[in-house]
């Protein structure tokens, strides 16, 4: 098999329009094991982006010791990415794990027991919960755990303690596609499917590096393009991306907004539907609501106005909206640059409102797919382990807080309904102030991950909260933690996961956990029952035991809901493929698209919210709501154009945004394991425009201090394919494996420079605009620590073709003296 650093996306399979994508297994073995030696191949799924590949894990001698794509599978058709390959299985291996509790002593973490580290947990919880009440109680959870430990989460946190105080880190990166879909449809879920790529004419990405975040699905459109009648492609990034690059190649159109102004673009593209006839007004007028609001709003932003905002040329405007306007079929991708962004709902709900003014939905090659960042966020959003309540239901109507109750056996003045549920940025606020005094955070690391980090790294060492982490290992999060939960991880515990198409996965055990790593579901159960949760009738809260009837419960709170589980079981996810939801007695092997009946999930018994004002974040009453009778018609919304909260200045004149790089997901806790990860991306960097650059007398490889009003960090400086007057930072670099005395320093940490600052509807976190300025320290003379064949390629120097080489993605500097090049490399594979 080639070598998936440099080749990312592998070998092309192209096909014609309406053929199924074909086949290509890809397959990764630890050096000196080969394929007659792997004893079992143990199906699972891929949870390093949420695209969800089907895939099989290989298992010699007790451990996990590869990885191959499943041919059989409806998402991957066997296909796996970098990640995938290489990153999925290696961290399990490594002596760093976390194998038995620890709790704080004196200052310091030391090895435990499970009861005595538990025995805390429960203590300082009861005690908690006498002083104070449930409201002292709060719980920050993952994108990437199992539905059925999410679903338990629930349970406890919402029919147990009664919090409202419930989020996870998907609030950092899918909160707003939920809101979209909630504001638009009525509730969450994905109205396309990855299939539409087969189908369609057009697709647009905005502000979707697809290329790097979910390669799999870019490789499924490589595919698509390299044929005989490609679709088109538009990209809306401020990077010259390689979805940029296939746009030009296309025919299509790049257009790379100033950061902070994606919703005056979409009003631009949307006014240019209205103004040149290309909105579907039979089909409009039957099956949605809102036009003639949406009309007035987006009407003064002419080509020229929107060229002034966003720096785009007004021409590039306009063939992006004759695409999208005399395109019969065309698929839109929507991420971080949209949901981490100014205004990041009204943007993405404009996205809804280019389909919904064309009818171009719930068909095959028309389709919207607001994605997800995490394997599992679609999980975290369904089970209610997030600012949710389980199966979409809607905190606003009682009939669905009852309907809940009776389902849990427990009083509905105990699931928390008085109030919107508390996200996770209002979480770590009540945590600051001390009305939070326990706070749970599992599978995540928020010292790194979440905005303006220096903030939440001083939060996590106030001891005004207790605090528990779980994880794999000890994170920069848990150095912080009162008691630290060892976890056990993919292939180390059985479950279900859900990918950004509804496509749900049975993954099972391979192989035991380490030491005494416990599965998150037996750590929840654990606590539970410690705790005593019990229904009206005396009986556990928790009645399950295991991950399979821990799913049969789940099913059946789905009964009746958008997101029905109740035709999938282990043994139907147990065959070929993944099965998308909802599956029930009407659509026994799933489906594939939602709203085919151009009917919406909006009337008010069944919708999940009542909607808001996009601009200030303003809820809907009830009886407001029910005045519109939606009548299941989709909702046409929009908003007004505003600026963003920091803008440059004098003393900070460039613009701040940070992003993903394809070898590493998230804090490389698990990426950074994988040796020929890490040597793609060993350390961190920033990337500049030539012109800025020039400017600053910055070169390539230099090291750099980029400031904000918030922090600097002092990093090497890529000249790059950003746009100018903007800053590129990837996020994943932590100082987890920095030897001392540069662990503690958190110069190389993207999220020094962000802001505490939400979108009013999603309250999901800017981490797209911020003001910042940048300063050269030293010259160096060789070549930043980023990759080289993806966007972060140098200016000047693109491979030819789109390739890389061994070379090309490791610098010659990552080859010398560690300490030289101010990282280190793992310490195992």
């Amino acid at each position: 098999m080639v070598d998936r650093i440099a080749d990312v996306w592998g070998k092309r399979t192209p096909h014609e329009r309406g053929t199924v994508w074909p086949t290509r297994v890809d397959q990764h073995l630890a050096e000196g094991v080969s394929e007659d030696e792997v004893e079992r191949w143990v199906p699972s799924a891929c949870v390093l982006c949420s695209n969800g590949c089907g895939c099989d894990i290989a298992v010699k001698d007790g451990v996990m010791v590869g990885v191959r794509g499943r041919a059989t599978d409806a998402v991957n058709h066997g296909r796996l990415g970098p990640k995938g390959l290489y990153g999925s299985w290696a961290w399990a291996n490594s002596p760093e794990r976390l194998t038995r509790p620890l709790v704080r002593e004196n200052g310091r973490l030391v090895e435990s027991d499970w009861e005595t580290a538990m025995g805390r947990v429960v203590e300082v919880s009861r005690r908690l919960l006498a002083e104070k009440g449930p409201l002292s109680h709060g719980f920050y959870t993952s994108g990437q755990l199992f539905l059925e430990e999410y679903y338990t989460l629930a349970v406890i946190g919402k029919g147990g303690l009664g919090t409202p105080h419930m989020d996870g880190n998907t609030r950092l990166c899918t909160a707003t596609s939920a809101a979209a879909f909630k504001e638009s449809f009525g509730t969450d879920g994905q109205p396309g499917t990855y299939a539409d790529i087969e189908h369609c004419d057009a697709i647009f990405l905005f502000g979707h590096n697809m290329a790097e975040t979910q390669t799999v699905l870019w490789a499924r459109i490589l595919d698509r393009t390299r044929a005989q009648d490609p679709p088109k492609v538009v990209c809306v990034d401020p990077r010259r991306t390689k979805v940029a690059q296939e746009a030009a190649r296309t025919g299509g159109v790049h257009l790379a907004p100033r950061v902070g102004t994606n919703l005056a673009l979409m009003n631009g593209l949307t006014r240019e539907l209205f103004a040149n006839g290309w909105v579907d007004e039979p089909w409009v007028e039957h099956h949605t609501l809102g036009i003639e609001e949406l009309r007035e709003t987006v009407e003064p932003y002419t080509p020229q106005k929107v060229a002034r905002i966003c720096g785009v040329d007004a021409k590039d405007l306009r063939r992006a909206a004759r695409l999208f306007g005399e395109s019969s079929r065309v698929l839109s991708t929507v991420l971080q640059g949209f949901y981490q962004s100014h205004q990041a709902t009204a943007a993405s709900v404009a996205v809804n409102n280019l389909h919904l003014l064309r009818g171009m939905i719930g068909r095959p090659g028309a389709g919207v797919l607001q994605m997800n960042g995490q394997p599992t966020a679609q999980n975290t959003r369904e089970c209610g382990a997030d600012g949710d309540l389980p199966g979409f239901r809607n905190w606003d109507n009682p009939h669905h807080v009852r309907d809940l109750a009776q389902l849990w056996n427990v009083d509905e003045l105990t699931i928390p309904h008085w109030a919107p549920p508390t996200h996770a940025m209002q979480i770590f606020r009540y945590a600051e102030q001390g009305s939070i005094g326990w706070l749970w955070i599992s599978a995540t690391n928020p010292a790194v991950s979440m905005p303006e980090s220096a903030r939440i790294r001083k939060i996590l060492q106030s001891r005004k909260c207790f605090t528990i982490v779980q994880d794999l290992f000890l994170t920069e999060t848990a150095e912080f933690a009162d008691v630290v939960l060892p976890a056990a991880g993919w292939g180390e515990k059985t479950g279900c996961f859900t990918n950004a198409d509804r496509t749900v996965h049975l993954s099972q055990k391979a192989v035991e956990p380490p030491g005494e790593a416990k599965s998150d579901l037996d750590i929840f159960l654990m606590y539970a029952d410690a705790m005593g949760f019990t229904d009206q009738d005396g009986a556990p809260l928790v009645k399950w035991r295991s991950p399979e009837e821990a799913f049969d419960a789940w099913r059946e709170c789905s009964r009746g809901r958008p997101c029905d589980y109740t035709g999938l079981s282990y043994k139907k996810l147990s065959g070929p493929t993944g099965i998308p939801w909802p599956c029930n007695e009407d659509a026994p092997e799933g489906t594939e698209r939602l709203y085919a009946d151009a009917v919406f999930n909006t009337a008010p018994d069944q919708c999940e919210t009542y909607g808001h004002d996009l601009l200030t974040g303003g809820t809907a009453t009830p009886t407001q709501y029910r005045a519109l009778a939606p009548g299941g018609r989709a909702l046409l919304k929009g908003a007004v154009h505003l600026p963003p909260h920091e803008d440059t200045s004098d003393a900070y004149p460039l613009l701040y945004s940070t992003g993903r790089t394809v070898y590493h997901f998230h804090t490389r806790t698990k990426t950074a394991r994988s040796v020929r990860l890490n040597q793609a991306a060993p350390d961190a960097w920033v990337e500049l425009s030539p012109a800025d650059a020039t400017q600053l007398g910055i070169e390539e490889g230099d090291l750099v201090r980029v400031a904000s009003p918030r922090g600097t960090i002092e990093v090497h400086a890529r000249v790059g394919q950003v746009r100018e007057g903007t800053v590129f930072a990837p996020f994943h670099y932590g100082t987890w494996d920095l030897n001392e005395p540069t662990r503690t320093n958190p110069s190389r940490q993207a999220n020094e420079l962000t802001m505490t600052v939400w979108d009013p509807v999603s309250k999901q976190p800017y981490f797209k605009t911020a003001a910042c300025r940048v300063h050269k320290i030293t010259a160096s003379g060789r070549p930043a620590p980023a990759p080289t064949n993806t966007a972060s390629a140098p200016a000047r120097t693109r491979p030819p073709g789109g390739g890389g080489g061994a070379d090309a993605v490791r610098p010659p500097c990552w080859d010398a003296d560690a300490s030289e090049c101010r990282s280190n490399p793992p310490r195992s594979a």
